[in-house]
Protein backbone atom coordinates (compact mmCIF):
# COMPACT_ATOMS: atom_id res chain seq x y z
CA UNK A 1 0.00 0.00 0.00
CA UNK A 2 1.35 3.43 -0.96
CA UNK A 3 2.21 5.77 1.85
CA UNK A 4 0.01 8.87 2.08
CA UNK A 5 1.73 11.94 0.65
CA UNK A 6 2.61 14.45 3.36
CA UNK A 7 4.91 16.78 1.43
CA UNK A 8 3.92 19.73 -0.77
CA UNK A 9 3.52 19.22 -4.52
CA UNK A 10 5.23 21.74 -6.83
CA UNK A 11 2.19 24.04 -6.87
CA UNK A 12 1.68 23.69 -3.13
CA UNK A 13 5.37 24.49 -2.63
CA UNK A 14 4.85 27.86 -4.37
CA UNK A 15 2.15 28.66 -1.85
CA UNK A 16 4.30 27.53 1.06
CA UNK A 17 7.13 29.79 -0.12
CA UNK A 18 4.75 32.72 0.51
CA UNK A 19 4.13 31.53 4.08
CA UNK A 20 7.79 30.81 4.80
CA UNK A 21 8.71 34.31 3.61
CA UNK A 22 6.04 35.91 5.82
CA UNK A 23 6.49 36.79 9.48
CA UNK A 24 2.76 36.66 10.13
CA UNK A 25 -0.18 34.34 9.44
CA UNK A 26 -2.00 35.02 6.14
CA UNK A 27 -5.49 34.76 4.67
CA UNK A 28 -6.06 33.06 1.31
CA UNK A 29 -6.71 36.50 -0.22
CA UNK A 30 -3.29 37.69 0.95
CA UNK A 31 -1.63 34.60 -0.51
CA UNK A 32 -3.47 35.09 -3.82
CA UNK A 33 -2.36 38.72 -3.90
CA UNK A 34 1.29 37.81 -3.22
CA UNK A 35 1.25 35.07 -5.87
CA UNK A 36 -0.15 37.40 -8.55
CA UNK A 37 2.30 37.64 -11.43
CA UNK A 38 4.51 34.86 -10.01
CA UNK A 39 2.31 31.81 -10.48
CA UNK A 40 -0.31 30.91 -13.04
CA UNK A 41 -3.01 29.87 -10.55
CA UNK A 42 -6.61 30.97 -10.26
CA UNK A 43 -7.83 32.14 -6.84
CA UNK A 44 -9.99 29.00 -6.66
CA UNK A 45 -6.96 26.77 -7.33
CA UNK A 46 -4.97 28.54 -4.60
CA UNK A 47 -7.78 27.87 -2.12
CA UNK A 48 -7.99 24.19 -3.18
CA UNK A 49 -4.23 23.80 -2.76
CA UNK A 50 -4.32 25.50 0.64
CA UNK A 51 -7.04 23.06 1.70
CA UNK A 52 -4.80 20.16 0.59
CA UNK A 53 -1.92 21.63 2.58
CA UNK A 54 -4.18 21.63 5.64
CA UNK A 55 -5.13 17.99 5.00
CA UNK A 56 -1.42 17.14 4.78
CA UNK A 57 -0.91 18.98 8.10
CA UNK A 58 1.54 21.44 6.54
CA UNK A 59 -0.79 24.41 7.11
CA UNK A 60 -3.20 25.12 9.93
CA UNK A 61 -5.97 27.70 10.16
CA UNK A 62 -8.21 29.53 12.58
CA UNK A 63 -11.44 31.33 11.78
CA UNK A 64 -11.26 35.12 11.99
CA UNK A 65 -13.10 36.32 15.11
CA UNK A 66 -14.61 39.30 13.24
CA UNK A 67 -15.64 37.44 10.06
CA UNK A 68 -16.40 33.70 10.10
CA UNK A 69 -15.92 33.57 6.30
CA UNK A 70 -12.22 34.42 6.66
CA UNK A 71 -9.63 31.80 7.59
CA UNK A 72 -6.19 32.77 8.83
CA UNK A 73 -3.47 30.27 7.90
CA UNK A 74 -0.18 29.44 9.63
CA UNK A 75 2.51 26.98 8.51
CA UNK A 76 2.90 23.90 10.72
CA UNK A 77 6.12 22.72 9.03
CA UNK A 78 9.21 24.74 8.26
CA UNK A 79 10.82 24.74 4.84
CA UNK A 80 13.68 22.67 6.27
CA UNK A 81 11.27 20.02 7.61
CA UNK A 82 9.55 19.78 4.22
CA UNK A 83 12.91 19.58 2.38
CA UNK A 84 14.12 16.82 4.71
CA UNK A 85 10.95 14.79 4.23
CA UNK A 86 10.93 15.38 0.45
CA UNK A 87 14.58 14.21 0.23
CA UNK A 88 13.88 11.06 2.25
CA UNK A 89 10.85 10.22 0.09
CA UNK A 90 12.87 10.85 -3.08
CA UNK A 91 15.66 8.49 -1.97
CA UNK A 92 13.12 5.87 -0.86
CA UNK A 93 11.07 6.08 -4.07
CA UNK A 94 13.81 6.17 -6.69
CA UNK A 95 16.91 4.75 -5.00
CA UNK A 96 15.58 1.98 -2.73
CA UNK A 97 16.35 4.14 0.28
CA UNK A 98 20.01 4.69 -0.67
CA UNK A 99 20.70 8.30 0.20
CA UNK A 100 24.25 8.03 -1.16
CA UNK A 101 22.99 6.88 -4.58
CA UNK A 102 20.37 9.65 -4.60
CA UNK A 103 23.01 12.29 -3.82
CA UNK A 104 25.38 10.87 -6.44
CA UNK A 105 22.65 10.94 -9.11
CA UNK A 106 21.86 14.56 -8.34
CA UNK A 107 25.52 15.61 -8.42
CA UNK A 108 26.55 13.70 -11.57
CA UNK A 109 25.27 16.25 -14.06
CA UNK A 110 26.09 19.54 -12.38
CA UNK A 111 29.17 21.73 -12.34
CA UNK A 112 30.11 22.95 -8.89
CA UNK A 113 32.22 25.93 -7.88
CA UNK A 114 35.05 25.48 -5.39
CA UNK A 115 32.86 27.15 -2.77
CA UNK A 116 30.00 24.71 -3.44
CA UNK A 117 32.37 21.73 -3.26
CA UNK A 118 33.68 23.00 0.08
CA UNK A 119 30.10 23.37 1.33
CA UNK A 120 29.35 19.77 0.29
CA UNK A 121 32.49 18.53 2.06
CA UNK A 122 31.31 20.28 5.24
CA UNK A 123 27.86 18.74 4.93
CA UNK A 124 29.39 15.28 4.47
CA UNK A 125 31.69 15.78 7.46
CA UNK A 126 28.84 16.95 9.69
CA UNK A 127 26.76 13.93 8.64
CA UNK A 128 29.36 11.33 9.61
CA UNK A 129 28.00 8.91 12.15
CA UNK A 130 24.44 10.29 12.00
CA UNK A 131 21.73 7.70 11.91
CA UNK A 132 19.22 8.05 9.07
Amino acid sequence: MAQKETTPSESEWQIMEIFWASDTPLTSSEVIQRLAGHADMTPRMVRVLMNRLCQKKILSYVVDKKDARVYIYTPLKSKEECLDEKSRRFADSYFSGSHANAAAALLKNVSLTEEQMEELKNILESGKGKKL
